[in-house]
């Protein structure tokens, strides 16, 4: 399981105005807002296209249009995530300050897609947990505590707001896609959805 949500792209005009800079061409810009949203206009998205089919080395421009995004995937997509640390910053939540403070529910665990067999030890690892959060509420008692943490499986929820740029992007949609975790699966499909990124990362690279 994964969701994204509070989506939001930003840069876009200074990005493209630092990609005229080598060849000194800001009289060509013609990249406009509407409606509060920035439209690049034929000249720029032709220019932003070659940078981009050029290959990493001069599409720079597409590390400086950032992008800021919640996600909320289990644990052991994040242990993958986590390989893309250049250019990303993140903001989790607390499973050290806040995994005691609400009962344990199968809602809060990418379950989905277990065996049969599997699914019934989930739920009772689930019932165990429960049974020591109560207890560590009553006692404070640190062992315990250290038992839920230990003893957490890597399918729990954790929901980060995430900052990163196109150019990340662009390496997690095209080495991810096609990835075995369905959580990669969507969330490539959301890169597909934000500005220009059929042009911009979605690349055919030679």
């Amino acid at each position: 399981m994964l969701k994204v949500s509070n989506s939001t792209v930003m840069n876009f005009e200074n990005a493209i105005r630092g990609a005229r800079n080598p060849m000194n061409s800001w009289d060509k810009s013609d990249s406009r807002y509407e409606e509060g949203r920035f439209v690049l206009g034929p000249n720029d998205l032709s220019l932003a296209c070659r940078l981009c089919s050029a290959g990493r080395d001069h599409r720079k421009f597409i590390r400086q249009i950032f992008v800021s995004v919640d996600i909320e995937a289990p644990i052991y997509w994040w242990k993958e995530f986590d390989t893309y640390k250049v250019g990303t910053v993140a903001n989790s939540t607390s499973t050290m300050h806040k995994i005691h403070s609400r009962p344990f529910s199968p809602d809060q665990f990418s379950f989905d897609n277990l065996t049969e067999e599997s699914e019934e030890f989930s739920l009772e690892l689930l019932a165990y947990l429960e049974s020591l959060r109560k207890k560590y509420l009553k006692t404070k008692d640190k062992a315990l505590w250290l038992d839920i943490i230990k003893l957490l499986p890597s399918s729990y929820n954790q929901l980060r707001t995430v900052t990163l740029n196109y150019e990340v992007l662009n390496n997690i949609y095209h080495a991810r896609k096609n990835h075995k975790l369905s959580e990669w699966h969507t969330f490539c499909d959301y890169i597909a959805t934000l500005p220009y990124a059929k042009e911009l990362i979605i690349i055919k690279e030679d």
